[in-house]
C-alpha cells in the first residue's frame, strides 16, 4: 500500500528522527510485551527509641495504619458487596472523546477527556459501602515488632518486606515498611555518634580546690576526679563510657561539660570567709606584680 513512498523524505524536513523499521517495531511490540506488575508504594515512619535499647539492642513495637480490603463490601465498595456497574456514558474507558472538524485546514481534531459521569474511572457505585464511602478500603491498625540492632545510628532506616501500601493492581506486590531509627531524648545525656555528652553543675569552691564526682552512666555509676583549678566549660573525658558502636568492637565515650554553680545566697560565716579569700587574693596579685 506504501510502496513508492519514502516516509524519511516526507517527514525529514520536520527534524523528526524518523525510521520506519523501528517506528512499526516498537508498535507491534508494545501489544506483545506485558505490563509489570504494579508496586505499592513504600511507607517511612518514624520510631523513637531510649539510649538503653541502643546500647543493648533487642525488640521494639512500631504501631502504623495500613489500608486494608473493607470487610463489609470485600473490596468492590458497593454496599453489601454490589460490584460497580459499568458507565454507560463512556462504555467503561473511563474517558470521552470530542471531536471536531476544521474544515478549512482538513484537520480532524480529537480531545480526550476523563468521563464526568464516573469521573474518569470507567464504572458508577449506585449505593457506596456506608463503612468505606466506596473506596474498598479501610484503616487498619498493625503493630510489628522489629529488632533494634546494638549501636544503631541515629536515622538508620529498617526495612521490612511487603508491610508498605497495596498495589493498586490485583496481581501486584505491597510496598516495603522503611522504620528510621531515631534517639528519644534523655535528660541525662546528648547523643553524638556513639559518644555521649552530659552537664555537671559543679560547685565553685570544688572547681577551685578539685573534687571526685559520682557520675551515673548508661554502666552504672563511676566515680571521676574533677582536678584543680577546672575552668568554666572544660570538658573531661571518660574513656568507654557511651554507646556502642554500630557493627564495631569499639566503643564511645562519655564527655562531661562542666558547668559552674555560683552561691547566690552565703550565710554570715561563708560571706566572712569569701571577704577573707578577696583579701588574699588581692595581697597575692600585688605581691606578684612587684616581683
Amino acid at each position: 500500500m506504501f510502496s513508492g513512498i519514502n516516509f524519511e523524505d516526507i517527514f525529514g524536513g520536520l527534524n523528526f528522527d524518523f525510521g520506519m523499521g523501528n517506528l512499526f517495531d516498537s508498535f507491534f511490540r508494545r501489544g506483545r510485551e506485558r505490563a509489570r506488575p504494579v508496586r505499592g508504594t513504600n511507607i517511612e515512619v518514624d520510631l523513637y527509641v531510649t539510649l538503653e535499647r541502643i546500647a543493648a539492642g533487642g525488640e521494639e513495637v512500631v504501631h502504623l495504619l495500613r489500608p486494608a480490603t473493607c470487610p463489609a463490601c470485600h473490596g468492590t465498595g458497593g454496599e453489601g458487596g454490589v460490584a460497580p456497574r459499568k458507565c454507560e456514558t463512556c462504555g467503561g474507558t473511563g474517558r470521552i472523546t470530542h471531536s471536531r472538524r476544521e474544515e478549512k485546514e482538513h484537520l480532524l481534531i480529537q480531545q480526550i477527556l476523563p468521563c464526568s459521569a464516573c469521573h474518569g474511572r470507567g464504572s458508577i457505585i449506585d449505593h457506596p459501602c456506608p463503612e468505606c464511602y466506596g473506596s474498598g478500603e479501610v484503616e487498619q491498625k498493625e503493630a510489628l515488632t522489629v529488632k533494634i540492632p546494638v549501636g544503631i545510628e541515629e536515622g538508620m532506616a529498617l526495612r521490612i518486606p511487603g508491610k508498605g501500601m497495596p498495589s493498586p493492581s490485583p496481581d501486584g506486590v505491597a510496598g516495603d515498611l522503611y522504620v528510621v531509627v531515631r534517639t528519644w531524648q534523655d535528660a541525662r545525656f546528648e547523643r553524638a555518634d556513639a559518644d555521649l555528652l552530659h552537664t555537671v553543675m559543679l560547685p565553685l569552691i570544688d572547681a577551685v580546690l578539685g573534687t571526685r564526682l559520682n557520675v551515673q552512666t548508661l554502666h552504672g555509676s563511676i566515680d571521676v576526679t574533677v582536678p584543680a583549678g577546672t575552668q568554666p566549660d572544660a570538658v573531661l573525658r571518660v574513656k568507654g563510657k557511651g554507646l556502642p558502636a554500630f557493627r564495631s568492637e569499639r566503643t564511645g565515650d562519655l564527655y562531661l561539660r562542666i558547668r559552674l554553680k555560683v552561691p547566690e545566697h552565703l550565710t554570715q560565716e561563708e560571706q566572712e570567709l569569701y571577704e577573707q579569700l578577696r583579701t588574699i587574693s588581692r595581697k597575692v596579685h600585688e605581691e606578684n606584680l612587684n616581683k
